[in-house]
């Protein structure tokens, strides 16, 4: 499987850097106003959102590259959470588009939001 490629620092990501973990819950009302919660999957869903603000053309296209490989959301990767360390070995992107885009210093801008699939 592949993984998500690092940046030349060596890092998957840049500060600013979000994450997100959801749990799913259900709940169901009874007639006589009692609920019953129950969990709709084993474990929380995380989400990562990558921002990549100062990428050189060679980090860019290699971001890119590795979109158009996993055909956008199609695909399968791994990705380590840059806050712990932890790898999470089935995720893929939550879109099928990405835009870059490049200043006149010739830095590249993009951002990906990455999600946890559920097994």
């Amino acid at each position: 499987m592949t993984s998500f490629p690092l940046l030349k620092t060596g890092v998957e990501a840049q500060y600013p850097f979000g994450s997100q973990t959801q749990f799913a819950t259900d709940v169901v009302l009874f007639i006589d106003g009692t609920e019953q919660r129950f969990r709709r999957y084993a474990g929380p869903l995380r989400r990562w959102l990558v921002r990549l603000n100062l990428l050189d053309e060679t980090e860019a296209n290699a971001i890119l590259a590795f979109f158009r490989a996993q055909r956008g959301a199609d695909g399968v990767f791994s990705f380590t959470d840059p806050q712990d360390g932890a790898v999470y070995p089935s995720c893929s992107f939550a879109s099928d588009v990405v835009q870059t885009s490049m200043d006149a210093k010739g830095r590249c801008t993009t951002a990906v939001l990455i999600e946890q699939n559920r097994t």
